[in-house]
């Protein structure tokens, strides 16, 4: 085989694909990272960013194992210690806490720039990877001989043996390598801000469940809290185009005063959500991770969490397989990236459906059904302790990285 001009090239420095790139450090490995922004743009402000995540406990393992965690705390993060959901249909509430399980927490809301900026600057201190930037893939090809040849947004063309799709649900790499997708849109759109409440957050993560969708206010450490409000569409528009003191009374009115009024109200912005999933995951020589390959409803805030278990789990199967002698971009090797993380990356696009739809319903009899669900849950510590550990990434088949012990 010819030399190729690197052995990986990851499209998207986004959390995901820069979380690979740092997995793969320590790799005997050349590696490009992709990323259409420049840093200083990525580089968090003194001002809370509107998107953030909530990241569960394997996330964080992750991060501290491949050497970027410091970086984030150095920023900020928010730990959270209790969840509380309940359902503006009825009576049906459950209460998720931390130290009954004998844990300090149960995870983290950390801004997506905060994440995606340690990450970065992580991986310019790793000898291996080159991160190009401001730059993006604009189109590739298979090679005869194997791997992929790729040309960039500046012109330049490389040769790779692995090409990785990091880019988002929208995947360039996706549609080059003509692999699918299942889904549809939720009709739904994410309305996000920044607000103030006149009563504490108490660390705690709040969700309420509303008939056009679930309205969750997570804890920051300044004391503010970061709003995500999935309504119909329509919904979304008229409450962006509102003033802040009558979006302020509409916002409280939704959240049931659950934090007492609301006294401050940042900029707001709004994304469409669908719920997608990549027919495939892989093909000779090129794997998807991230959105790129499941796109989840963001009500449980679950869908970077799956992104990084990817990203670390492909760096397992890929290592694994360089040590047994085998091609990087070998089906084989792939298969088992795919094999590992498909079934469980349906089972919560699943359950985030089921969720969505459960909580959709009006109908007298499901809503019964649905608050008594809540109540028993709520009321059964072994349920409750099995889907908190399960959410926190606690328990699973997990690759090495998200384990307690490395």
């Amino acid at each position: 085989m010819n030399p190729m001009d690197y052995d990986l090239i990851i499209a998207g420095g986004g959390m995901v694909g820069s979380t690979l790139a740092c997995a793969l450090g320590d790799a005997d490995l050349r590696i490009a990272l992709l990323e259409s922004a420049p840093l200083e743009r990525i580089r968090p402000s003194p001002e809370i960013d509107l998107r953030v995540s909530a990241i569960n406990r394997a996330s964080q393992r992750i991060f501290a194992a491949i050497g970027a965690w410091d970086g984030m705390t150095a920023w900020r993060v928010s730990p959270f210690r209790d969840m509380r959901v309940w359902d503006a249909g009825g009576f049906g509430q459950i209460h998720f806490d931390s130290a009954t399980l004998g844990e300090p927490l149960l995870g983290w809301i950390i801004e997506n720039r905060v994440i995606q900026y340690a990450l970065l600057e992580r991986v310019q201190q790793l000898p291996t990877v080159d991160l190009l930037s401001p730059v993006t893939l604009e189109t590739a090809w298979p090679l005869d001989t194997g791997g992929w040849q790729v040309r960039l947004s500046d012109g330049r063309e490389f040769t790779t043996r692995l090409l990785i799709g990091a880019d988002g649900a929208q995947s360039k790499v996706r549609e080059l390598a003509q692999i699918g997708t299942q889904g549809w849109s939720y009709d739904q759109k994410a309305l996000v801000a920044k607000v103030r409440t006149s009563e504490p957050h108490q660390e705690t993560a709040w969700q309420r469940f509303l008939a056009s969708g679930p309205l969750a206010f997570l804890p920051l450490h300044d004391g503010s809290c970061s709003i995500v409000w999935s309504t119909t569409p329509e919904r979304a528009d008229q409450l962006l185009a509102l003033d802040e003191y009558d979006f302020a009374q509409m916002l409280a009115e939704a959240f049931d005063h659950r934090l007492g009024a609301i006294i401050q109200v940042g900029p707001r912005g709004a994304f469409p959500l669908r719920l997608q999933h990549a027919r495939s995951y892989i093909k000779p020589g090129l794997a998807l991770i991230g959105d790129a390959a499941h796109v989840v409803h963001p009500l449980a805030g679950q869908g970077v969490n799956l992104g990084l278990l990817d990203a670390a789990t492909l760096a397992e199967v890929l290592q694994d397989g360089l040590s047994a002698g085998h091609e990087l971009g070998a089906l084989r090797v792939l298969r088992r990236y795919e094999r590992w993380r498909k079934g469980d990356n349906l089972l919560m696009l699943g359950a985030m459906e089921g969720f969505k739809r459960l909580f959709g319903y009006t109908l007298p009899p499901v809503r019964l059904l649905r608050n008594l669900g809540l109540s028993v849950t709520d009321a059964t510590d072994f349920l409750k302790n099995r889907i908190t550990r399960r959410a926190m990434g606690l328990e699973g088949d997990l690759p090495k990285l998200a384990q307690m012990t490395h």
